[in-house]
């Protein structure tokens, strides 16, 4: 039986962290995109990353960085993988992953903003050193939509590396986006809020039912 991985994104609060790592996620996610409504500071971000017990993973998000502020990031929250949802090249991302000061490459996943005519075959080739592709729901800005993609545009055979399926997802469809993808992690945030940001324990807990449930 294969289990599907489940990272929850956006975290603002300790006691949403607290939900999450009891629920039985495998990562959390922190925003460094300011406009974003999900933004944390690198401090708050640094408060909510200790709380995480072993084997679960902190991902931070960005969009378009600079490489100082990654630097800064990296030099103040202790990240395991980066999640780049911008038009960054593959050599870009490459560069931001590495920690100053250390002979050290963190992974890195690049998201693939879905909409009619993306090749993903394409994408992926586009970015052969990420270690998976995030597929989102395409939205004006950057930034969750709320809304799923047609999952149909998702190559049958996959494209030779990991996918993470998110966009639009919640604890009513994320089952069904699981049997019908079977991607290697789902990623969630506006589907388990009570507003943004403010996530809500009892749909975090229904979230991870749904894909348990799916995994059979």
């Amino acid at each position: 039986m294969s289990r599907t991985r489940i990272k929850v994104c956006g975290l603002t609060r300790p006691e949403d962290v607290a939900a999450a790592v009891s629920a039985g996620v495998d990562a959390v996610g922190f925003v460094f995109y300011p406009p974003s409504p999900r933004n944390i500071s690198f401090d708050r971000a640094a408060e909510l990353a200790a709380l995480l017990p072993p084997f679960v993973t902190a991902v931070g998000l960005f969009v378009n960085p600079q490489p100082d502020f990654v630097a800064k990031a990296l030099g103040r929250v202790p990240l395991q993988l980066l999640q780049f949802h911008g038009n960054e090249s593959d050599a870009q991302c490459a560069e931001l992953s590495v920690i100053r000061g250390a002979e050290h490459r963190l992974h890195w996943i690049k998201a693939v903003r879905m909409c009619p005519g993306v090749n993903l075959i394409k994408s992926s080739a586009s970015h052969p050193r990420a270690c998976g592709l995030l597929l989102d729901a395409f939205a004006q800005g950057y930034g969750g939509s709320g809304k799923t993609f047609d999952w149909s545009w998702v190559p049958a055979g996959g494209v030779g590396r990991p996918l993470v399926v998110s966009g639009g997802l919640d604890p009513s469809n994320v089952a069904e986006a699981i049997r019908k993808l079977r991607p290697w992690a789902v990623d969630v945030s506006s589907g388990v809020e009570i507003s943004k940001g403010i996530k809500d324990a009892a749909k975090i807990a229904a979230f991870v039912a749904g894909v348990r449930n799916a995994d059979g």
